[in-house]
């Protein structure tokens, strides 16, 4: 069903990005090196994740309903697990036998063993889960379950114990379309989107209690987010229009703004190289310069693939990975790697 495409291997000439400040070309800081095709796909894929103790790269084919497993070494397709309704986050940690999907169908999110893939329980979070990060500190994962798509006019944060599926907390927003969230180690703020009203709340993982709610004026559909401590900036991405805005993570003040492609749905970030990449749905990626806090520039648009949207960044091992869903389309589903200079 699957083909691996041996061939996949692009010379670099091909990727050549323009700089988006002066128009002229320049060699790419990524470098497509694999393309794996995924036939017979429909629908949209959603996160990735790495299981490092079985050296796998893992993604959630949300419309397929399967868990699709690569070798993260060379992103050869190994095979396919089924049994899912709508899976989107997967979690795997060092050194734990298990792994926890959520799911937003009436199949529920599971804790599976992260050898077989065999499910072992059922979790029964609030019905329509989603968008998934982890607290390795406090050994807590925080889901954003409920919203418009299972037909609920609220949504909700919810704390779990990864290992048992049992809920510490939970924090009910009266929006019925919340989005992904960011936090870092050593600071209790987290900042997730509050995407129907165009806001972004910070909450306090300690007590789960809202702190602030910010607006997010600049731009609509506010849904993926990032958070750089040290700088003290949040960069979200909004979708109407395709929008990066940078905001001060202590105030909330909009200090700038860049276009973003249209129909994101990830941002990956890597702090230490002051890069963000936001991969689009229609087609390129945008790489942006964060190394000035109050001046966010955008040095790249590298070309993808239409449905390109999701990925995952692995700084260490200089890896990209973006997942091409065929959506309304109907182009061939597919897993880019890419080198990262």
């Amino acid at each position: 069903m699957y083909k691996f495409l041996a061939c996949g291997i692009f010379p670099v000439s091909i990727l050549i990005a323009v700089n988006a400040a002066s128009g002229a070309q320049v060699q790419s800081s990524v470098k497509l090196i694999k393309s794996v095709d995924l036939a017979g796909y429909t629908g949209d894929f959603d996160h990735f994740a790495v299981d490092y103790d079985r050296n796998r790269l893992l993604l959630a084919a949300e419309d397929h309903g399967t868990l699709e497993v690569f070798d993260l070494n060379t992103s050869e397709h190994l095979r396919t697990v089924g049994g899912f309704g709508n899976p989107h986050s997967i979690l795997a940690r060092r050194g734990v036998p298990t792994l926890f999907i959520t799911d937003s169908e009436k199949q529920m999110s599971t804790i599976r063993d992260a050898n077989t893939l065999a499910k072992e329980k059922t979790v029964f979070l609030t019905p329509g889960a989603d968008t998934a990060k982890y607290d390795a500190a406090s050994n807590t994962l925080y889901v954003v379950t409920g919203g418009k798509d299972v037909d609920m006019k609220t949504a909700n944060l919810e704390a779990v114990n990864p290992d048992t599926g049992d809920r510490k907390a939970l924090l009910t927003f009266p929006d019925n379309h919340v989005e992904a969230m960011a936090f870092v180690d050593g600071d209790p703020r987290l900042f997730i989107n509050l995407t129907q009203t165009n806001k972004l709340a910070v909450i306090d993982r300690n007590t789960m209690k809202v702190l602030k709610v910010w607006p997010v004026p600049a731009a609509q559909q506010n849904a993926m987010v990032s958070f750089d401590q040290v700088q003290h900036r949040l960069y979200v991405v909004c979708r109407q229009p395709g929008t990066v805005v940078v905001m001060n993570s202590d105030t909330g003040a909009v200090v700038g703004t860049q276009p973003a492609p249209l129909r994101a749905d990830e941002v990956q970030y890597d702090a230490n190289s002051h890069r963000l990449y936001v991969p689009g749905g229609e087609g390129y990626m945008g790489i942006y310069d964060t190394s000035d806090p109050d001046h966010l520039k955008l040095v790249e648009k590298v070309t993808t693939a239409a449905g390109a949207k999701t990925g995952l960044l692995l700084p260490g091992m200089h890896r990209l990975f973006l997942a091409v869903s065929p959506g309304d389309s109907k182009a061939m589903a597919k897993v880019l790697t890419y080198e990262v200079k």
